[in-house]
């Protein structure tokens, strides 16, 4: 009675630790270019009390064996990378990836860190910058004569300038991919970072090498379901509800014991 006591309390803990995800994903379902997390569970060692085939007798064996169980544990939140919706919104600077691949954007300690969030800005000196204002790699800068600004499936930026009737090229964005997105690092801040598990970024034009293309005037929204979360909800709440009463019916059953007379 005292082993189920410790599985229930190992089992509320995973759920705890299965609603801290969904509560998270729930909270950034507005997020530009967030990806939802999941959260990973593997069950924990056995005692294995007779193992099977063990030999029972000369002639016969256990044709199953006895192991009993320790619980549940929270081994990773895997992040998912679904495409998430793509809404419309007529700003130039608002671009989405359709696809693979993540903007490349430089910290302010100058390390590089990668963002699905599209919903770019200019600085004072005209550079296309995040909405905290990190600017992109390679740097584009949109001169301060510019009537209209186009930036092409590949990436191209182009602006027609007061003086000229033509476009000009003034930079191309460039997009990263990871053999291992999972193993990205979030950072905060709508930035992921590069790790050991996700491998060396490739950084490329949109469209090559499995890259996605990018869509001008538009921006990708959070791929969070809000269904689909508020149905794990109810059931990381469910199972946390039946642990709790393992934990209530281990206690009745200690305190008979311990009452017997």
């Amino acid at each position: 009675m005292f082993r189920s006591l410790h599985i229930a309390a190992t089992g509320m803990a995973a759920q705890e630790a299965e609603l801290d995800s969904i509560s998270n994903n729930l909270a950034n379902a507005n997020t530009i270019g967030y990806k939802k997390s999941r959260a990973d569970f593997q069950d924990l060692v056995y005692q294995t009390i007779r193992g099977a085939g063990t030999q029972n007798s000369t002639t016969t064996a256990a044709p199953t064996g006895l192991q009993v169980g320790s619980g549940v544990r929270i081994v990773a939140t895997t992040r998912m990378f679904q495409q998430g919706a793509l809404q419309t919104t007529g700003n130039p600077l608002d671009v989405a990836v359709e696809g693979n691949g993540f903007f490349v954007v430089q910290q302010p300690d100058g390390t590089p860190a990668y963002t699905r969030a599209g919903n770019l800005k200019t600085d004072a000196q005209g550079r296309i910058v995040t909405a905290e204002g990190m600017q992109l790699e390679p740097p584009i800068v949109i001169p301060a004569d510019a009537t209209s600004i186009s930036i092409g499936s590949d990436g191209v930026v182009s602006a027609t300038l007061k003086t000229s009737t033509t476009a000009s090229q003034l930079g191309q964005i460039q997009l990263a991919n990871f053999v291992n997105p999972a193993g990205l690092s979030a950072g905060g801040h709508n930035l992921m970072l590069a790790s050991g598990a996700s491998g060396e970024p490739q950084v490329g034009a949109p469209g090559s090498d499995g890259r996605g293309t990018l869509l001008q005037n538009t921006l990708e929204h959070a791929n969070v379901e809000v269904v689909e979360e508020m149905i794990g909800l109810i059931a990381a709440q469910r199972a946390y509800d039946v642990n709790t009463k393992i934990v209530t019916a281990a206690d009745e059953m200690l305190r008979s014991a311990t009452q017997m007379k």
